[in-house]
């Protein structure tokens, strides 16, 4: 089993879950969370001239104070056969090539318990 983590832009959340339910991943998480990545895109909005003038109009105080953007986290675990198809999912729909675009993280899942029936293992996701 893995669980997929996936840092996207708010706006995007919906179309994320609509595409996870198209494509048979019914169960998953969604939070809300604040970040910044790397760059200085960080999911700045853009403005007519793209995303690196916009960021660029930060200024140093605003730099330095590591300003937190609002982006979802969505957490999903799945059967290592599905793992591919559910990060190829989430990057098809999130991909825009902009800075912000998120992260995706595969993490290995050891085991799983469903606390109603005591099922164990992949049987107790699907």
């Amino acid at each position: 089993m893995k669980e997929v983590i996936a840092i996207i832009r708010v706006n995007m959340i919906n179309k994320t879950k609509d595409a996870l339910l198209a494509a048979g991943v019914p169960a998953f998480f969604a939070n809300e969370v604040l970040g910044r990545g790397k760059g200085l895109g960080s999911g700045l909005p853009q403005d007519d001239k793209g995303p690196l003038e916009a960021s660029l109009r930060l200024t140093e105080n605003q730099m330095e104070t590591g300003r937190l953007f609002a982006k979802r986290m969505v957490t999903v675990v799945v059967p290592d056969n599905k793992t591919d198809a559910v990060v190829s999912t989430i990057i098809a729909v999130n991909q825009t090539g902009n800075p912000g675009d998120g992260k995706v993280f595969v993490l290995d899942i050891d085991d799983s318990l469903r606390v109603r029936t005591g099922e164990c293992g992949e049987s107790a996701i699907c």
